[in-house]
This record gives C-alpha cells, structure tokens and sequence, in this order.
C-alpha cells in the first residue's frame, strides 16, 4: 500500500470517511519501511512490552477484522481470530515468531476486505452481530472509530520508530 492522498476537500460524506481512513491506514506501511526484523519486535516500552511495531500491525488487522467482518457484516468467528474467551486481551499482538512483511501484507488484504464491506452498506447500516449492550454500531461509526483507532496506532509507531532509529518518517 502506497501512501495515498487526502480525500477532495468538498467530497461526498462516504469519500471522506473511506478517504481518510485508507491515508491513515497508508501511513502504517509508511512507518515501517526499511526496518528489519530485529527492529521490528524491538521491546522500546518497558511498560508496554507488546507494542511493538510488529505488534501494533497485527492488532491493526485484527482490529480490521473484528470491526468489519465479525461485527458489520456478522461473520461468525470460527476459531480464526488470535484471541479466545479465556485468552489473553491482547493475544493478537503476540507475534515475535511472525516477519513484518507478512504481518504487513496481511494487514494490506484485511484493509482490502474491509472497504470491499463497507462498499456494500449504507453508511446508516449497523452491524448484524450482537457485540454490547448499548446497541449496533452504524458503518458510519465504525469508520470514524477506525480512522480514531488507526490513527493513534500511527502515532504509537511515528514513536517507537524514532525511539528505535531516530526516524522521522515526514523528513523525507
């Protein structure tokens, strides 16, 4: 995935939404490039020792996954997912045995399906699985929830990158 551009500035509401959400998810690819495997399981944050590069893209897919194929279009989970009810909460982040590129290119597919999804739904659609208490979810929220989840995600990485190489990926 190439770095995209921003949605036009008097686009349509869909546009926008799909629009920036695809130049976040761009950015994530864009954090990564040039790292190594090392680098890319590199534990930085002795408080947070799973937030690693590695790990924020494999949580990026599943969050992917879980928001708009489990929850939107109500595929049933049948035993894909990394995490289980007596699993660890944060069971998908586990992935010091996996390369970056594959985490990438997997990450790369999920977007893919997830806007082949959303081009199905009305923006006002809600999600068919039962996920809380409070309601479904329009698509409409998944996406603003999805640009908001993503976008601090490349935060995390704009840091660990730096903190691992001195990397300013907008110094180019």
């Amino acid at each position: 995935m190439t770095v995209v551009s921003r949605p036009p500035l008097t686009s349509d509401e869909r546009t926008q939404l799909t629009g920036w959400l695809d130049l976040q998810r761009s950015f994530v690819r864009m954090k990564c490039e040039g790292l190594d495997e090392a680098d890319a399981h590199r534990k930085m944050l002795t408080t947070s020792p799973l937030m690693t590069v590695a790990g924020l893209v494999a949580h990026l897919r599943w969050v992917e996954y879980s928001w708009f194929q489990l929850n939107l279009a109500g595929v049933p989970d049948t035993g894909q997912t990394p995490w289980t009810e007596d699993g660890h909460v944060d069971a998908e982040m586990f992935v010091e045995h996996r390369k970056l590129a594959d985490l990438l290119d997997e990450y790369d597919a999920e977007c893919t399906r997830s806007n082949e999804t959303v081009a199905t739904v009305s923006l006002d659609d809600v999600e068919k699985a039962e996920v809380r208490e409070s309601g479904a979810a329009s698509t409409r929220y998944i996406l603003c929830h999805m640009i908001e989840e993503t976008a601090r995600h490349v935060g995390h990485l704009d840091i660990i990158r730096e903190l691992l190489d001195g990397h300013r990926s907008y110094d180019k």
